[in-house]
């Protein structure tokens, strides 16, 4: 009987390698499907560099620095955002961009700095919030930007020689708002096909499917199979609005080190609201944490377990790395789904 061919897919969201692996869905494949998870969880790919500099400003006096839940157990260099809490520094947790602007409104004798982090998912919503804040002329607002761009690092792993992906599992969140046709360079350059699917169960089995004969057939496609909510065009307001705040730059990506033209600063109209522009820090020399392979496993080259500290030092209650952190990180469904 002959052998299948051994098949790699990677899913890049994070919100997929939750559901993947809350189904069982890679014990349910066959023997030579392979699911790797991708930089698709905007908490871990957030640089360590990145994380230092957010704790550097929320030393300075008067500050009250905002961020999303996740981000304030990621460890720094030297610490923790949460770390800093505990020490009497104004750390607050917000569920949205416009929270961070409230808490400046009521807060005029302080300056407010929030650690903007996500995909194109998430940017939309800040860039609105400070169209609103330059609308409302806060002097007393400002973002950290960490912003990526999804497009580059897919780019950067099609073509990576460390791990050989046959084909993407693609997010549908980011690509609500960026619709499929940006996926295309990627298929046709990389010979990389990519489905678009959603986060149920059998939304996954089918984005799998597409992909399988895609690759036994030798195309090279862009399929949407989430077309609920997917349009090929995604959502062109959206991107407007995004393109009226930031322009791209490059971005350092934990794991996948710079990838040019992957994140977001802000425009020369808005450098008003740039925290890093406006709060000069001196950032500590960062240090890869010892026996942590978050980066590996972002790249899809390492699983969790073949991490040392998996399970053993590093677990949701003490987590070591971002990947064990984040509530789409890997690690942390690894030890939650097994």
């Amino acid at each position: 009987m002959r052998q299948e061919s051994k098949i790699k897919l990677m899913e890049v969201c994070g919100t997929h390698t939750m559901a993947i692996a809350r189904a069982g869905i890679k014990k349910l494949l066959p023997a030579n499907i392979e699911l790797v998870s991708g930089p698709g969880c905007p908490v871990c790919v957030t640089s360590q560099g990145d994380i230092d500099r957010a704790i550097e400003i929320s030393r300075i006096k008067d500050v009250i620095m905002a961020t999303f839940g996740d981000m304030m157990r990621v460890p720094g260099t030297n610490g923790s955002l949460e770390g800093m809490k505990r020490q009497g520094y104004d750390i607050r947790v917000v569920y949205s961009s416009l929270d961070a602007l409230n808490i400046a409104k009521d807060n005029p004798g302080k300056k407010v700095v929030l650690m903007g982090i996500g995909f194109e998912t998430t940017s939309p919503t800040i860039a609105a919030t400070i169209i609103e804040a330059k609308r409302k002329k806060a002097q007393n607002f400002f973002i950290l930007s960490n912003f990526k761009l999804i497009f580059p690092a897919l780019e950067a792993l099609a073509g990576s020689e460390k791990i050989k992906i046959d084909g993407f599992i693609c997010p549908g969140h980011v690509s609500v708002i960026t619709g499929s046709i940006p996926y295309e360079k990627i298929a046709k350059r990389y010979k990389k096909p990519s489905v678009i699917t959603g986060f149920g169960t059998i939304d996954i089995f089918r984005g799998v499917e597409r992909l399988i004969n895609q690759i036994k057939n030798h195309k090279y496609e862009v399929e949407i199979a989430y077309k609920r909510a997917v349009k090929k065009r995604g959502n062109s307001t959206a991107r407007k609005i995004l393109d009226s705040v930031f322009e791209v730059g490059d971005s350092e990506w934990r794991g996948l080190g710079i990838i040019k033209k992957s994140g977001l600063k802000l425009r020369k109209e808005y450098e008003d609201f740039d925290a890093e522009r406006i709060f000069k820090v001196k950032i500590p020399k960062t240090r890869k944490i010892p026996g942590c392979l978050c980066g590996e496993v972002l790249q899809g080259i390492k699983s969790p377990r073949n991490c040392k500290l998996f399970k053993k030092i590093c677990t949701p209650q003490n987590p070591v790395g971002p990947c064990m952190v984040s509530s789409e990180g890997t690690c942390a469904a690894y030890y939650r789904y097994g």
